[in-house]
């Protein structure tokens, strides 16, 4: 007897497959026909994923800049996991790993380098701020929470200490396991060139299509050298849409010549969650939609490629002993206005529209799923 089975589910291909769920665990795909606690049929309509995965966000709810709460980012919007990137650095993490116990949605962070966290825009402006041992001391405490480490590299964050920080950062790095270390890029300095050179596989940069002069790319629309050496290395682009760092023409510039992010990320809170521009992590899939990438391309990018980025196990996938984490969905046509962190915008045709969420083997109506009584999860 199963917890939980979908009937005829559509895959991002357009097959249509069976998935049964036991004990929070995908358990069997394909034509079922054993019993179930509950059956949902989804008459090969709507959507099913791996649960999206939001490598960056901001959930981290007493930060006094770039807060929210983990359910509104996450679950309610189709989200099954999110990864808090950088809102907590080594003094509130413990409190930030027990507000997060509370939520349905499955929180990890990346742990600022700065011990302060986001306490204001400029937490590495101090290199007093950066403590080796008060970062070893919480990735000790809470090793499956942490996931990696944030830097933010931009002349707002470092003042005058410029490469500095992720040098440290660097360090840091190596004598905790070289977990994932994730670089926000701004404006300069330090100058991007910089940052890039420093880096090395599995590192990732977000904002990678941010439109201000410290960018991915030349004035002649080239892919910087220094980005593309690091991208060979094994660097990884998260695109951090954000309230400032996310622009149709550098997007699309850079997918006609065929660099494409590895991870599709929001740098949602509360304030570009509410106004603009980013709304939701589906919002910011159905612009990679308008511009060119492909309805399998864009899954990848919140599913498997998040979970192996940020070495997420048992995640990112819909295969037999994954965590029964799903996303049920609509590709909707209809007309639609984005807005980017320009306040550039892009007439589209189609809209991703989250339905519900099954996380841990249990589902959860979005608020759009509710509305529409699509479906009983």
């Amino acid at each position: 007897m199963f917890d939980l089975l979908l009937r005829r589910a559509r895959l991002v291909d357009d097959t249509v497959t069976d998935i049964a769920i036991a004990a929070g665990k995908i358990v069997a795909l394909g034509e079922i026909t054993d019993p179930a606690a509950k059956t949902v049929d989804l008459h090969g309509e709507h959507y099913v994923s791996a649960g999206w995965i939001d490598s960056h966000v901001h959930c981290y709810p007493n930060s006094p800049i770039y807060h929210d709460q983990p359910d509104s980012v996450g679950i309610q919007t189709g989200v099954t996991t999110v990864i808090d990137a950088g809102s907590t650095g080594a003094d509130d993490i413990d409190d930030f790993y027990a507000i997060t116990r509370q939520a349905t949605t499955e929180v990890y962070a990346l742990l600022n380098i700065s011990r302060v966290g986001l306490i204001a825009q400029n937490e590495l402006a101090k290199m007093d701020n950066i403590d080796t041992a008060a970062v070893r001391e919480a990735v000790k405490r809470h090793p499956d929470f942490i996931v990696g480490l944030k830097a933010r590299m931009s002349s707002s964050v470092v003042g005058d200490n410029g490469i500095a920080p992720l040098q440290r950062a660097k360090e840091i790095q190596q004598q905790n396991g070289d977990l994932p270390l994730m670089v926000h890029i701004g404006n300069n300095p330090p100058n991007l060139d910089e940052i890039a050179e420093l880096l090395t596989s599995g590192d990732i940069i977000t904002h990678c299509y941010n439109g201000k002069p410290n960018r991915i790319l030349t004035p002649e629309g080239e892919l910087r050298a220094a980005v593309t050496r690091a991208i060979s290395r094994g660097v990884r682009l998260d695109v951090g849409h954000g309230s400032a760092s996310f622009s149709f023409a550098v997007a699309k510039q850079a997918l006609a010549r065929g660099i494409l992010p590895h991870t599709i990320s929001s740098d949602i809170y509360c304030r570009n969650r509410i106004n603009g521009p980013v709304r939701s992590l589906a919002k910011v899939m159905s612009k990679f939609l308008a511009i060119g990438m492909s309805l399998p391309q864009v899954i990848a990018c919140v599913t498997d490629r998040a979970a192996e980025g940020l070495r997420l196990q048992q995640k990112g996938r819909l295969a037999v002993g994954y965590d029964a984490d799903l996303t049920i969905f609509d590709l909707r046509r209809q007309p639609v206005l984005f807005t980017d962190a320009e306040d550039e915008t892009l007439q589209a045709d189609q809209i991703l529209v989250p339905l519900a969420a099954i996380r841990a083997g249990k589902g959860y109506l979005t608020e759009q799923g509710s509305a529409e009584h699509a479906f009983d999860l």
